[in-house]
């Protein structure tokens, strides 16, 4: 009974992998991938009506949202959009990155991952009379290599640099007890819930790059890539959708329907980003003594299962949170209750770990299992395996 896949759920399941092994999967549709590239990167879903009617942001970003704030809440800006003049003149400093003016520019340039701004002209002075936001924004990053935040896309990698309740709060419409919650996640951070149960228990915005063959992406396992991209676009992103599932009492309907055509394409763009190999892994010996540890002493690969992209969720296992040691309040508010095994893929990339960051580094992680497990790691083995996790 496939109960997981209700969002969209013919569409959803053509995109899933449930059953691929490793050295199996199904080849994927490179004209949907093109499709997909740039739904992912451009398709607001028609969410400006949210953004720009009720939220107000083309009014915030116009009037004090200049670039350098922009930046310091973790917006990136997409450096191939900027053409070559305005490149030399960011470079040469004849930019005024405090003005919101020139972020009111970036946007007519299509520069600003993840907002898409309509810029008209009023009065001879370029206006933003629309914003709306994609799935880059949270999903996306660039390589920094023209400057801090400016640089070439990097299409899955998660915006760990991005303040996303820092921004949202900025609207007018949001009331001030909601904007003081969503201030203090804090970067890399979001609650994707909370607009739908009141609570607050916000968790790591994860990467969207290695989910080929893995069964569920979430990490609740509340279903597939499909189902996740149709509850955020439509119930999160503010689209014009439709989402249902019986299991959170949640049902939305537009008409039109801009997402539920698009998740098939939106899927197999997903499942071509493939994870970043770490580019400094480190020793080599003390790689392979971690190898050993994974798969002998600490016990890793009896979840991490290493023929099925390093979890077991492929085999229809979730855990509850005492199993692991993790907070259980977000698997509380989620359609399944209990957490799955996340797949390991570029690590090196995505600190902080675990669903809700309380692991800043692989070292913490370790030690997190290493006492929740009682598995007796001298501290030498405990090393090794943070050098070999830094690998996968």
């Amino acid at each position: 009974m496939r109960i997981l896949c209700l969002a969209a759920a013919a569409l959803a399941l053509a995109a899933c992998d449930n059953d691929d092994p490793v050295g199996a999967l199904r080849p994927l549709d490179s004209a949907l991938v093109l499709e997909g590239r740039d739904i992912f990167r451009f398709d607001t879903f028609g969410n400006e009506v949210f953004w720009t009617d009720t939220a107000r942001m083309h009014e915030v970003i116009s009037a004090s949202v200049s670039p350098a704030l922009a930046l310091a809440v973790g917006l990136n800006v997409d450096v191939d959009a900027l053409p070559q003049g305005v490149q030399d003149a960011l470079a040469a400093g004849q930019v005024d990155l405090d003005d919101p003016a020139t972020t009111v520019t970036l946007l007519k340039l299509n520069a600003v991952v993840g907002l898409q701004g309509t810029v008209e002209s009023v009065n001879g002075r370029d206006t933003l009379t629309r914003v709306g936001i994609t799935c880059a924004l949270c999903h996306s990053r660039v390589d920094d290599s023209f400057a801090p935040g400016i640089g070439r896309r990097q299409d899955g990698w998660a915006a760990t640099s991005l303040n996303v309740g820092a921004i949202v709060a900025l609207s007018p419409a949001i009331p001030d007890d909601l904007k003081a919650i969503m201030r203090a996640w804090g970067a890399g951070k979001y609650d994707p819930r909370i607009n739908r149960d009141g609570l607050n228990t916000p968790i790591v915005i994860p990467p969207a790059y290695g989910l080929h063959g893995v069964a569920m992406e979430t990490f609740t396992a509340d279903g597939p890539v499909s189902y996740w991209n149709a509850y955020v676009a439509v119930t999160q992103m503010h689209g014009r959708g439709n989402f249902h599932d019986p299991r959170l009492g949640i049902t939305v309907t537009s008409t039109p329907d801009l997402v539920t055509a698009k998740l098939p394409a939106l899927a197999e763009y997903q499942l071509s980003l493939a994870a970043p190999a770490n580019p400094a892994p480190g020793e080599a010996a003390a790689i392979a003594r971690g190898r050993q540890v994974f798969n002998g002493a600490g016990g890793c690969a009896s979840c991490h299962l290493p023929a099925q992209r390093f979890t077991d969720v492929n085999e229809g296992r979730l855990h509850t949170a005492a199993e692991t040691g993790m907070d259980p309040a977000y698997a509380a508010r989620t359609a399944t209750g209990r957490y799955r095994t996340t797949p390991l893929r570029g690590l090196w990339q995505h600190a902080p770990y675990f669903h809700d960051g309380s692991a800043p580094t692989l070292e913490a992680v370790v030690e997190h299992y290493n006492g929740t497990r009682s598995l007796g790691l001298t501290a030498a083995q405990r090393a090794d395996l943070a050098a070999y996790l830094r690998t996968l």
